[in-house]
């Protein structure tokens, strides 16, 4: 999530290794794809990221004056379509700029599950929101690979200027699909450019999702959220982990 502690994903031995491989592969075309459980694998059995993971640079995208100003949770909130009695989970809430904005649009009979993952940035919204009064929020510390959902819960989840710092995306995605509702859908707002520079081209996430099984449904410009609104639903069944095959830096499976 964005405010993890640790650095660049590529400072470790294993992930150069990993690198190495998949760029032989990239190097080496598609045409003769590995079986799927030979691609670089973390110790959970899911692929490696192929392609940078940005570090974490800070737990506020901008001051909150300044993405009012530019009107920028509501003009998301109605993109995403959130409604007065929706539950909708905030992962990577930093200092709660979206989440005080959720806490006010679902009302009094909906509900804000807030997450972060560091303790101290965790600790000082959980005593804005109790500040602030906000009996429909609740805040807890979330897990770099797993968000611990509760399954069948979430009208929306939101991932806003995170994604590209999500050091396991395959891992922390295929957990975070069984939080959804039915009909629930999971919102990535982001800039379009390299995840090494902040943002995830659309190419790319759309390519990572889909292994998933996530299929998008909407895309819209965001300039007023520095980027780009992508709205996913969960399609069929969710898949193994030695199924999923991760994507290069240009969004192809590898």
């Amino acid at each position: 999530m964005r405010r993890r502690q640790g650095g660049d994903g590529w400072a470790r031995p294993w992930r150069a290794s990993a690198l190495a491989l998949l760029t032989l592969l990239v190097a080496c075309g598609h045409a003769d794809q590995p079986d799927s459980a030979q691609l670089p694998r973390n110790q959970d059995g899911f692929p490696l990221p192929a392609r940078p993971v940005a570090n974490i640079e800070s737990d506020s995208y901008s001051t909150e004056a300044a993405r009012d100003k530019l009107d920028e949770a509501r003009a998301v909130m109605n993109r995403a379509g959130i409604k007065r009695g929706m539950t909708v989970a905030d992962i990577g809430a930093g200092e709660g700029y979206y989440t005080i904005r959720l806490a006010a649009r679902v009302g009094d009979k909906g509900r804000v599950l807030a997450e972060d993952i560091l303790p101290e940035v965790r600790d000082r919204l959980a005593e804005r929101v109790a500040r602030e009064h906000l009996d429909n929020v609740s805040v807890r510390l979330g897990d770099p690979a797993n968000p611990r959902l509760p399954a069948g819960s979430f009208d929306r989840v939101l991932m806003i200027h995170m994604y590209h710092e999500v050091q396991q995306p395959y891992e922390f995605l295929w957990n975070v699909r069984p939080a959804l509702k039915p009909d629930g859908r999971l919102i990535v707002v982001d800039a379009d450019r390299r995840t090494n520079r902040h943002g995830t081209p659309p190419a790319l996430l759309q390519c990572e999702l889909r292994a998933l099984g996530f299929e998008r449904v909407k895309q819209v410009d965001m300039p007023s959220a520095g980027g780009y609104l992508a709205t996913f639903e969960a399609r069929g069944e969710r898949p193994l982990p030695e199924q999923i095959r991760p994507c290069d830096a240009a969004g192809r499976p590898l």
